[in-house]
């Protein structure tokens, strides 16, 4: 019939229709923005709290989903583990995945937000496969070294390390000394191998705090360096004072733990688990399954913790004022000794502390090289005294460390000093590495007439302030904004309503009647002659600092000077720092001089500090002196000075 369509175009288009709706999916592309494809790309358990898209396709091509791992965990680990169409870096790197997430949620869960036993089965669980995945798979971690997936997996295995090891560390006090193994959620800690020292002759910790995540006003920079392990800031027992110095008790601690057994097999088998403790200070790798792997550390993170724990701000205040506080100089050592790293010691200004120096030695222990060269003393003195007094102390507390840590004098530390000093700290520095001869008795009054045995018993009291040689174990120093030459400032009436507020210590005030006493010989009058107090000692009118700016700094000792120009449109020899003419700071014959935009707080500028570490790779280069590597000693070839 005319206008009727035939049936076999009917059955072709019903088959058509079949075939375009049933048989042929219809594919679409679409771009996703550059955030959202980064941010997908690093997604995962740790960042998200999600899976990551590695291990959601890994579920996917065994038929798995997110929710049914969820809701029978086992049986999906176990087909991970067993079913075909995964190798075995797809299928190690979803289940260190999953375990995380596992053992992540348990902790949540926690009552009280402890690691519980199941969290501690989890965690240890997804650092077996985080560790098989990266030692016992076909290709080493060198050939992953570009791809996204082994930057995770590293840093799944590095976040359960540091949650197991602190529900380990928790555990320790109750295992006393004589063990090698303990039994603990299903597993077997086998006795911890440790390198880590925290001063005093303790190497276990009282306080293990993780660094990942910390934050600190006050400091420029986190330095650390990206490998293998668990940052952990290691606080050990306060040591007591058995002399002037004392080890730091804060020291950084990188945690691995290793997996036993020789294949990938073994590995999934055991059950026992190491723990490696870990100086990142002495070790910058670890030997795992016959490779050299890169350890990580956080080198700011103990310093940070430190500082921000000291109470030197108040501290150091009431110390200026005599309300307290400390009396004598005390040495502190940034890390516990090392005989084979070259020694800096810093020295600190008027109403300050060991935190003007925050920046600096942070950037110092940052710097690679430098931190494998030095170590870093800071010495701790009342800035409320004369300064003869304190560079006299200053010198026996310094003599009696190295003695301690050295007493045969033969350790790359105890050779090649660099001193480094600030405003007044600079004065001490310079004086440290000065001669005194007899140039300094001009400035002793005594009563006409004195006889030869008051003048003998008067040269005695005055000898360890007025008499002194250059220490022989420094040849560097570096002063920063020291007036020399005093200051004008000290004689400005705020200046000098301070200086009448300080009160000096009693045995100060004590010597200095004796002092008086034998300047007048036996006619001593009641009235005592007013013992000057630091302020006084830095005004540019004071005898002592006139007299000690003319003593000559030791031949073998190079000296830098960095000072801060505040007025910056005026000739540099007209300039200042606010407090220190530039006049003052100034030294013929240093070796290099730097003036920096700053006020007086110029160790803090970021220049001066540039500054201080190339002098400081100059001292080392002079010397010849090639970095330790996991603990092998300091070589220098110029062991006990430095040429000009």
């Amino acid at each position: 019939m005319q206008g009727r369509t035939p049936r076999w175009i009917l059955h072709i288009l019903v088959m058509t229709a079949l075939l375009l709706t049933g048989g042929c999916a219809m594919v679409g592309v679409h771009h996703i923005a550059q955030k959202d494809y980064t941010a997908q790309r690093r997604s995962d358990v740790l960042n998200t709290r999600t899976l990551s898209d590695s291990t959601l396709q890994s579920l996917n091509v065994v038929a798995l989903s997110r929710d049914e791992c969820a809701a029978n965990f086992t049986r999906c680990t176990n087909t991970l583990l067993y079913s075909d169409g995964l190798d075995n870096e797809r299928r190690l790197s979803a289940l260190a995945e999953l375990w995380l997430a596992l053992a992540m949620q348990s902790e949540r869960d926690s009552p009280d937000g402890s690691v519980s036993d199941k969290a501690l089965n989890a965690y240890l669980q997804s650092a077996r496969y985080a560790y098989a995945y990266l030692f016992y798979t076909a290709r080493h971690p060198g050939e992953r070294a570009f791809e996204t997936r082994q930057s995770q997996v590293l840093a799944f295995y590095n976040y359960a390390t540091q949650r197991a090891v602190m529900r380990f560390f928790q555990m320790l006090p109750t295992l006393g000394t004589d063990w090698s193994r303990a039994p603990i959620a299903g597993w077997d800690l086998l006795k911890p191998d440790s390198d880590v020292y925290l001063g005093s002759g303790d190497r276990i910790p009282r306080e293990l705090i993780p660094a990942e995540g910390l934050r600190f006003s006050g400091l420029r920079n986190i330095y650390r360096r990206d490998g293998f392990g668990s940052e952990f800031v290691a606080i050990g027992a306060t040591p007591a004072f058995s002399g002037p110095w004392r080890e730091s008790n804060y020291v950084p601690l990188t945690a691995v733990l290793e997996f036993p057994g020789d294949t990938l097999q073994s590995v999934l088998d055991t059950h026992d688990v190491r723990v490696y403790a870990k100086n990142p200070y002495l070790d910058s790798s670890i030997p795992l399954d016959g490779q050299s792997i890169p350890l990580a550390g956080n080198f700011t993170a103990p310093y940070g913790v430190w500082l921000a724990q000291s109470g030197f701000a108040g501290e150091s205040l009431r110390a200026l004022f005599g309300r307290g506080g400390l009396s004598k100089p005390e040495v502190w050592l940034m890390q516990p000794y090392d005989p084979n790293r070259l020694t800096v010691i810093m020295l600190h200004g008027l109403a300050s502390s060991p935190e003007a120096w925050i920046n600096v030695v942070n950037e110092v222990m940052g710097d690679e090289q430098l931190r494998r060269t030095y170590q870093v003393w800071e010495v701790y003195y009342p800035t409320n005294v004369p300064v003869a007094v304190n560079l006299a102390q200053i010198r026996q507390a310094l003599d009696n460390t190295l003695h301690h840590f050295d007493p045969s004098g033969t350790a790359p530390a105890s050779h090649n000093i660099v001193l480094i000093g600030h405003s007044m700290g600079g004065v001490i520095a310079r004086l440290l590495v000065s001669s005194s001869d007899d140039k300094l008795w001009s400035i002793v009054t005594e009563r006409p007439g004195l006889s030869t045995a008051d003048k003998q018993k008067l040269r005695q009291r005055l000898a360890p302030y007025l008499q002194f040689s250059p220490m022989p174990q420094v040849t560097r120093a570096v002063f920063l904004a020291a007036p020399h030459r005093g200051t004008p400032v000290a004689r400005w009436k705020l200046a000098r309503w301070i200086a009448g507020l300080i009160r000096l210590p009693l045995t100060l005030l004590e010597e200095g009647k004796n002092i008086t006493d034998a300047m007048q010989g036996k006619n001593a009058s009641s009235t005592s002659v007013r013992v000057p107090n630091s302020i006084d000692n830095l005004s540019d009118s004071d005898p002592f600092i006139k007299a000690a700016s003319t003593l000559p700094i030791s031949p073998t000792v190079h000296y830098h000077t960095i000072v801060g120009v505040y007025k910056s449109n005026a000739p540099l020899t007209e300039t200042d720092d606010g407090v220190v003419p530039y006049a003052s700071a100034h030294l013929d014959g240093a070796d290099s001089e730097l003036a920096v935009p700053s006020w007086h707080n110029v160790q803090d500028a970021p220049q001066a500090i540039i500054e201080l570490r190339r002098i400081l790779r100059l001292h080392a280069a002079a010397l010849h002196c090639t970095p330790p590597e996991n603990g092998e000693p300091l070589a220098c070839a110029t062991p006990s000075s430095t040429s000009h």
